[in-house]
């Protein structure tokens, strides 16, 4: 029963060929295909804080290098910072003897209990506003290399442009075809061709100054002496990941962390690329788990996982029962066809003909009564009962019980069999049915998909 939960057992194969839990698979409506992460076309709809909130514009984001002006992140555990207030005792300055409070705010991680007053950053007289920045040693030298390379870039566009146009600017055909031998015509002739040059990309010949070279030395300085005289304390010493979180900050004392402004979240929708529909597409307002498009296949195709599993022997026959559920709201028909060859490890045999799954009752879910299933004739006569005592295990509400025989072929190892899972689907699109149709049954049409199972290891 545990096996109910384990999607990674039970692997489809997309249309692009790689296989993939049907959770992590989207069903495209229009070319009626499955399509996963791998063969769809990705599109960012919006960037957002995700602690303030805040919806910010592409190019405000770009601008602000994908982080929000306003949250920041523990440099120490990687938490949300709050602001908080406290008083502080000040000497007036018109009575000395007197003392009078001033309310300040600082930055502490309600996670690890960092704050800012342990880096030395000086307290806020408002809750508002931007917090002191350090500015980068190496800022000055980071910003000269981005703008030779910028121009590099430029040059190296307008050179590939140049030589583009020089590839097609062949003039024999329009002298041929507008121009004859004389001496008016090849005035004309020429001064034509000039216009023509005249458009042409100018060469850039601008001479760019690389920035200059950095010069190693040899000298390295001496190691402070603290490390020979004063213990070693871990809780002081900042990990690796802490490091790498601010590299242009980079210190080995947990005195040197600074604040980080929290990275920008996006909200992306995904686009078949056969078809360029729509397959899932979010809400625009960022506290909203919403989707206005979501086409994933759990809703669409018949959700197979293992319900029961026996002790598999090598060489011996066992019965496996796969669960069936139908998620449309009609009934559908079901086919299977067993499949050999690599990766199987296991022979299978699957029930012949159709099995017919009853359409979703949400209702039925929560009363058993309500779900009525003896219009369907589970187990028929043609099955030979001497071999089984049937193919139906179970039938509860639009969920069928399915009886596999399984004979595995390797005896160490994880038994894996395949078959095709054919089903009767009936579309909704309207791209589908032609405009002199009417709507009948017509619309229903076999779809199949390739299957993978792990059924686990397999025993002597």
């Amino acid at each position: 029963m545990a096996t109910l939960l384990q999607f990674e057992k039970v692997l489809l194969r997309c249309s692009c060929g790689n296989q993939s839990p049907i959770i992590s698979l989207y069903f495209c409506k229009h070319c009626l295909k499955l399509r996963c992460g791998l063969c769809v076309s990705h599109e960012v709809d919006s960037y957002s804080c995700p602690n303030c909130l805040e919806n910010m514009p592409s190019a405000e984001a770009k601008l602000k290098k994908n982080r929000c002006a306003n949250c920041l992140d523990c440099p120490s555990c990687g938490h949300s910072l709050t602001t908080r207030a406290t008083s502080v005792a000040l000497t007036n300055s018109q009575s000395p003897d007197r003392k009078m409070t001033k309310k300040v705010y600082y930055l502490a991680c309600g996670l690890c209990r960092w704050t800012s007053r342990d880096i030395g950053l000086a307290d806020k007289d408002t809750a508002s506003g931007g917090w002191e920045e350090y500015d980068n040693r190496d800022a000055q030298r980071l910003n000269e290399l981005l703008e030779f390379y910028h121009q590099l870039a430029v040059k190296e566009k307008n050179e590939r442009e140049q030589k583009k146009f020089t590839k097609r600017r062949t003039y024999l055909r329009l002298q041929e075809k507008y121009f004859t031998p004389g001496g008016l015509n090849t005035r004309r002739k020429t001064s034509f061709l000039s216009a023509l040059s005249s458009l042409a990309p100018k060469s850039d010949d601008t001479e760019i100054t690389p920035p200059k070279a950095a010069e190693a030395t040899g000298e390295v300085e001496p190691l402070p002496s603290k490390y020979y005289t004063q213990p070693l304390v871990l809780e002081k010493v900042t990990t690796l990941a802490q490091r790498l979180k601010r590299p242009e900050f980079t210190n080995s004392e947990v005195e040197g962390l600074y604040p980080r402004h929290k990275h920008l979240v996006i909200k992306r929708s995904q686009r078949c690329r056969d078809c360029e529909h729509n397959l899932s597409k979010p809400e625009y307002n960022p506290s909203s788990i919403k989707f206005k498009i979501q086409l994933v296949a759990l809703h669409h195709i018949p959700d197979l996982r293992i319900y029961l599993v026996p002790k598999l022997y090598h060489g011996k026959e066992s019965v496996v029962t796969v669960q069936l559920t139908n998620p449309s709201q009609e009934p559908m028909e079901v086919r299977f066809e067993a499949l050999s060859g690599p990766p199987a490890t296991g022979s299978l045999t699957v029930p012949d003909g159709e099995l017919i799954l009853a359409a979703k009752d949400i209702a039925a879910e929560f009363d058993e009564k309500a779900a009525d299933t003896s219009q369907y004739k589970d187990n028929p006569e043609q099955v030979n009962p001497s071999e089984s005592d049937g193919i139906i295990q179970f039938r509860n509400g639009h969920k069928l019980g399915v009886l596999f025989k399984v004979t595995p072929e390797i005896s160490n190892g994880d038994v894996v069999v395949c078959f095709k899972l054919k089903y009767k689907y009936h579309t909704t699109s309207p791209i589908r049915s032609s405009p002199g149709e009417e709507d009948s049954d017509d619309d229903a049409m076999w779809l199949e998909h390739e299957a993978q199972i792990n059924l686990g290891p397999s025993s002597i």
